[in-house]
């Protein structure tokens, strides 16, 4: 891929899951000319700012955990439901951060993470077929053809939509909501309700007793300003190449292109052909990428697709979040890690344990269990640790609300309890308690695995 790219060059590439149907191409030329015209959601050094942190995540020494809707929606969009999903990020990090010896890089699945592709392009209910639900910034939910022909003025709905998220995120980062006394009395309310308090109350002990002694050596949010507030960051999957051309942007300081909807986009298990419109867009942007690696990628081609987003080996630039399946992630994965690690590419290994996961359950509802999640995750960190990789993060579909759409975890749900408050737009997510139990129970992996690289050390 040497030719010379411009922010228009996927074009000429053959584009996977992006909307093809629009009735008026001219409405669609119109709306992309006024999103050009828009001010940028973030800038370009927050974005070279997680490019080094992620450098860090590369390089061992941090965490990343990445999470938030399967797909935001209008009709759900509230301050509550922003104010939750990131407050449960910050219990989450907290506890990760305490077991795990190391700073967690807080990226959510926010302010942009609209459009879905699907397995399907159409639905049929009974003898009408229709085309599928693609995301609120594409078609609506509604069973009808009005409602399923896409729009392209949904696109200024969702960057308008997105900009009110991140005015809030930043105010909720940096107002003092982000204190970490705050963060832990959340946690410890989790603690006291759940039905495994027990066997977390150890941990939160810890956490207290080192918040008390920071107190007590006068290391306070007065005299700290870090435990005040928070550094947070978005990211969505670039699917819509349209929406993401006018968005991207030259930056003033550097002359380089960035993609000023979000902080960090990735490329879907769908759409990370070698020779098509997603790998070429990402390839010419400088914000830090994702890629998804499944069951059927090859070492070979994971090195091409590597080579091709990130050519000069930059720490921090690429993220690949493996997503397998419980039960195929110790067949698949070893492979992949070991060949990056033979290649000495410098890249980010984390997790993705939702898509590979996902079955639907004896009354129709498309659910995951609990314990396949966990278990792709402790999987993932203890192959990592043979094939001498950092298991370097976690990316969540979750939300801060107490639905319920997946199976099992603390209070055991069970098919019959999907309907109580199955509210989602596309996947199930884990709702906050049982993404937080994750988090605890997937720091008692981490530790554990601190302290036998400790005792390696010392060995």
């Amino acid at each position: 891929m040497t030719h010379r790219w411009t922010p228009n060059t996927w074009r000429s590439k053959p584009a996977q899951h992006i909307p093809a149907d629009y009735p008026d191409a001219g409405a669609v030329a119109r709306v992309e000319g006024e999103l050009r015209a828009l001010p940028p959601l973030v800038f370009a050094g927050e974005a070279r700012r997680l490019k080094g942190l992620l450098g860090d995540v590369s390089a061992g020494r941090a965490f990343l955990l990445q999470g938030g809707d399967c797909a935001e929606s209008f009709k759900e969009f509230t301050a509550d439901n922003i104010r939750d999903t990131f407050r449960l990020i910050l219990q989450m990090a907290v506890v990760l951060t305490f077991a795990g010896g190391k700073p967690v890089v807080k990226v959510g699945r926010m302010a942009g993470q609209f459009a879905k592709p699907r397995s399907s392009p159409v639905e049929t209910q009974g003898d009408v077929t229709l085309p599928s639900y693609r995301g609120d910034n594409i078609n609506g939910m509604g069973f009808t053809a009005e409602e399923r022909a896409p729009d392209p003025e949904r696109l200024l709905k969702a960057y308008h939509q997105s900009s009110a998220t991140l005015n809030l995120l930043r105010a909720f980062a940096g107002g003092g909501y982000a204190d970490l006394h705050n963060i832990h009395r959340w946690t410890l309310g989790f603690v006291e309700g759940s039905p495994n308090g027990g066997r977390y109350r150890e941990l939160a002990d810890k956490i207290s007793e080192s918040l008390d002694f920071m107190s007590a050596i006068g290391v306070t949010a007065d005299t700290h300003s870090e435990l005040h507030r928070v550094e947070f960051f978005t990211s969505h999957e670039a699917l819509l190449l349209g929406f993401e051309e006018a968005m991207t942007r030259v930056d003033s300081t550097s002359g380089d292109w960035y993609d000023t909807s979000a902080h960090l986009l990735w490329i879907g298990e769908r759409t990370r052909q070698l020779d098509g419109a997603h790998i070429e867009y990402m390839r010419g942007i400088k914000n830090p990428i994702g890629l998804k690696v499944g069951p059927t990628l090859e070492p070979d081609d994971l090195l091409r697709l590597i080579d091709a987003l990130n050519p000069g080996d930059e720490a921090g630039r690429l993220t690949l979040y493996g997503r397998f399946g419980s039960d195929k992630i110790a067949a698949r994965l070893p492979k992949l890690m070991e060949a990056t690690r033979r290649a000495g590419r410098q890249v980010v290994w984390a997790i993705d344990p939702m898509h590979g996961n996902t079955l639907t359950a004896a009354n129709g509802y498309k659910t995951r269990p609990f314990d396949r999640i966990l278990g792709e995750v402790k999987s993932f960190i203890e192959i990592a640790q043979a094939e001498g990789v950092h298991p370097g993060g976690v990316h969540l579909e979750m939300t801060g609300q107490n639905v319920t759409e997946c199976l099992g975890g603390a209070r055991a749900l069970s098919e019959g309890d999907l309907a109580d408050r199955y509210h989602t737009h596309c996947d199930p997510r884990l709702n906050a308690e049982q993404a937080l139990e994750l988090a605890f129970l997937v720091s008692e992996k981490l530790k554990a695995a601190r302290q036998s690289e400790r005792q390696a050390a010392v060995g």
